[in-house]
């Protein structure tokens, strides 16, 4: 790839204008997000993928981590930390295999 200058503009409140030719190279569009880091020879901006992040209610917490008991042990731990989110264990269904 053939490094040519191109250069962007600082306008109003820090907003800089990436040229046309590196927002399409780089799949720069209106929102994206940059990493901006400091380097001492200047400043060096980076594409950066942000993922969402799930987010789960307490019910779907207890869900999972009921379902995810191995053996009585983790069972015992995995009810009591379902308690301490306000729910009672018995609202779940056991796992397959399981009776209550």
């Amino acid at each position: 790839m053939s490094q040519s200058n191109e250069y962007g503009k600082v306008g109003k409140r820090g907003v800089l204008v990436i040229p046309a030719g590196l927002r399409r190279r780089y799949r720069l569009e209106e929102g994206s997000l940059v990493a901006v880091e400091p380097r001492e020879e200047g400043i060096l901006l980076r594409p950066v993928v942000a993922l969402p992040v799930e987010t789960y209610t307490p019910e779907r917490k207890a869900e999972l981590l009921l379902a995810n008991a191995v053996d009585a042990e983790d069972r015992a731990w995995a009810e009591k930390q379902v308690r301490a989110l306000g729910l009672d264990p018995a609202d779940f269904a056991a796992p397959r295999g399981e009776d209550r």
